[in-house]
């Protein structure tokens, strides 16, 4: 899904929500390929590095990041999957969605839960930032053996 973001500054917040909620549906739905169209080709990928989380890691392209959905969903048990937004705030091309997670890792049969703060900017009609801060140490306490 591309956007036409040719227009004001006062549409621009307009086009930033359809973008992040067309992200939002694509990711409910599991639709990689939805999440790949909606990432623009590079992408300012941010998620602190863990190496004990098989499923974080550095990304900057729509491929990469829409398959990081479908990594998470390899090492996670997608029925214990929980994830509520209870902010989404939108600045002009900007969007900060804030909530909580939470899942149970497959390998170690543990959960981890906490609050997320999600920064996305849209341009072009893509997503171009993706900086996503969560609780790190409940999810690597949760992989860890």
């Amino acid at each position: 899904m591309s956007i036409d973001s040719s227009v004001t500054d006062e549409s621009s917040a307009e086009i930033t929500r359809a973008v992040v909620g067309e992200f939002l549906a694509a990711r409910s739905a599991g639709d990689t390929g939805r999440l790949a169209a909606v990432f623009a080709d590079e992408v300012d990928w941010l998620l602190a590095d863990n190496p004990t989380v098989p499923w974080i890691r550095p990304r900057s392209t729509a491929a990469e990041c829409a398959a990081q959905f479908t990594e998470l969903m390899e090492h996670t048990v997608p029925e214990d999957a929980r994830a509520s937004v209870d902010a989404f705030l939108v600045d002009g091309k900007d969007a900060v969605l804030m909530g909580h997670l939470s899942g149970t890792v497959r390998a170690t049969g543990r959960s981890f839960q906490g609050p997320f703060a999600l920064r996305l900017t849209v341009e072009g009609g893509r997503i171009t930032r993706h900086h996503l801060y969560e609780n790190s140490l409940s999810i690597a306490g949760a992989c860890a053996p």
